[in-house]
């Protein structure tokens, strides 16, 4: 396993870009309010019986004896995930189901491309993946301290119906994130607001210049799913009302 050295992003930087994200789609008034509900959102969560309620989901952590539930991660990650994301972790099932209809429909030799989850938080998913026999692996997450829990995982986890042994997580930012030269299938579990998914998008189409290649994308609680539907190079080949998958290309 490997992690890019990578410092924590700034509270203060970080609500900055976000008021400057919402100013420029919405005005000064509108992205002004929208910061003061994500701060108050954020106190409101932080509340004992809500932290409680982040504990629950333990079957998957239980059986594999990893660490990968919404409760436990620090005040500053759950801040900063109000400006960019919530972490929550996949159910087992629903992953499972996005996979089978990709294969369903799709019919790839998954052997030749690469799992790359984008906002991987604490790696409950890199761990899913390894069931299929991917190439390789691989978590992008902008928290160190969720990438630092997600090694720690990957570390210790052990299943009998693993087939994937490559697996990997860094700590980066998915907007820069070099992208391997394989076949990719890329997970997204709502990990980004618009304008930072549309700078992600981009820097998916611009890694596919010079090297096309086969690219699909399973975005799980697609709420913002008009922001690929917007963009020519994403088509879409299957919804559900929890997931959409996309084929990236010309």
């Amino acid at each position: 396993m490997h992690a890019s050295a990578s410092k924590s992003p700034s509270v203060v930087a970080a609500a900055a870009q976000y008021w400057r994200d919402l100013c420029a789609r919405s005005g000064s008034r509108a992205a002004t309010t929208g910061l003061i509900q994500a701060i108050w959102s954020f106190v409101r969560n932080s509340t004992p019986e809500r932290q409680r309620r982040l504990y629950g989901d333990f079957d998957f952590d239980w059986e594999h004896r990893v660490n990968t539930m919404s409760g436990g991660v620090g005040w500053r990650e759950r801040l900063l995930g109000e400006l960019h994301s919530l972490y929550q972790p996949t159910e087992p099932a629903a992953f499972h189901e996005m996979m089978q209809t990709l294969l369903d429909i799709a019919h790839l030799d998954i052997s030749e491309f690469v799992f790359v989850d984008l906002g991987s938080g604490k790696g409950r998913t890199l761990m899913m993946a390894s069931d299929y026999p991917f190439q390789r692996i691989i978590g992008v997450e902008l928290l160190p301290a969720l990438n630092q829990v997600a090694q720690e995982n990957l570390a210790r986890y052990q299943n009998d119906s693993q087939k994937c042994f490559a697996i990997e997580s860094a700590c980066a930012d998915a907007s820069s994130f070099p992208l391997p030269p394989a076949p990719l299938v890329l997970y997204m579990f709502n990990p980004f607001p618009e304008l930072p998914l549309r700078r992600v998008l981009g820097h998916v189409v611009e890694g596919l210049d010079g090297n096309p290649r086969p690219v699909y994308v399973l975005y799980h609680n697609p709420v913002q799913e008009h922001v690929l539907a917007e963009n020519p190079h994403f088509h879409k080949i299957a919804q559900q009302p929890q997931y959409s998958i996309f084929r990236v290309g010309s």
